[in-house]
């Protein structure tokens, strides 16, 4: 009796350490740097829609209009800074304390980041995203020094003080939930649909970039396989007529309203200079008239 009831004992211990083990090896394969892979992709989501957010108040106050500034043609998210934030996230968040590992590890992956995905927009789908060639500092343009300083002080403030908050916030919206596995499903939908609609995004911007070259002649390196790429596309009528229902001039112009490519000559085209399409939603004030009215008001010494 006593050896069955050791025997018993000692199963019962060996079942829990090995439930143990693998309940932590389950952990282990889900996680990255010890952060869920659900929680990175909720902040993917959620610093995106805050990205998006704050460029679009960045261009009301610099540019006086509110214009679209979101990555993707559909949802309101603007992706590097979902991607920059969960890098730093998982290269940062074990140093919260740390201000000068932060502010070092802000500048370097957040300079990181910008340069591969300029370069990938270039390269995959030949547009310019930005270009901070008249800037000092620069490195082809990609980068330069201010922008990756900011970058190191937003890395201070991202782990130091505002992700805590966010995931206090992600926490809150977790306990809303029957269910943990509800949770997750949700979060993966979202992304799911944020993905969709990034694959939309890359086909619409190659499709109007190659009508634009096309129908405006503009004379860039590889010119001979994008005529015979446009002759593909618009060759095909349904195919056509589902780019232009959907992914016409003005839905690419209102949403892209920066897009640029550059030519053989290696100068830079702003698409919204080939159309007459107002590139914007709303006019929330007139900058060059005001900047106008301070200058003339300067010159004729009003107050």
């Amino acid at each position: 009796m006593k050896k069955e009831k050791l025997k018993k004992e000692k199963m019962k211990v060996e079942n829990t350490v090995t439930g143990e083990y693998n309940q932590n090896m389950i952990k282990k394969k889900r996680t990255i740097n010890g952060i869920s892979i659900w929680r990175i992709l909720a902040y993917f989501i959620i610093y995106s829609v805050a990205g998006y957010i704050i460029e679009t108040l960045y261009g009301m106050i610099t540019k006086g209009v509110w214009e679209s500034r979101q990555s993707f043609l559909y949802g309101p998210f603007c992706g590097i800074y979902g991607l920059g934030a969960v890098i730093m996230i998982i290269c940062l968040h074990k140093f919260p304390r740390k201000f000068n590992v932060l502010f070092l590890g802000g500048f370097i992956v957040g300079s990181i980041v910008e340069y591969v995905v300029s370069f990938l927009g270039e390269m995959l789908l030949g547009v310019k995203w930005w270009d901070y060639s008249g800037m000092p500092l620069n490195i082809n343009g990609r980068i330069c020094v201010y922008f990756s300083i900011f970058w190191g002080f937003l890395g201070i403030y991202l782990i130091a003080s505002l992700n805590p908050k966010v995931d206090k916030i992600i926490d809150w919206i977790k306990s809303k939930f029957k269910t943990y596995k509800g949770l997750k499903t949700f979060v993966m939908a979202v992304f799911i649909l944020l993905m969709i609609d990034c694959i939309s995004t890359a086909f619409a911007i190659d499709f109007f970039l190659v009508r634009m070259i096309v129908k405006n002649d503009i004379n860039v390196s590889n010119k001979e396989l994008v005529i015979e790429q446009y002759n593909k596309i618009y060759g095909n009528e349904k195919l056509s007529g589902f780019i232009y229902k959907f992914w016409g001039d003005k839905k690419m112009i209102r949403t892209f309203p920066n897009l640029k490519i550059n030519d053989k000559d290696g100068n830079i085209i702003y698409m919204d200079s080939l159309l007459d399409i107002q590139p914007y939603y709303l006019k929330v004030h007139d900058k060059n008239n005001k900047n106008n009215t301070e200058v003339e008001e300067k010159i004729t010494g009003n107050e």
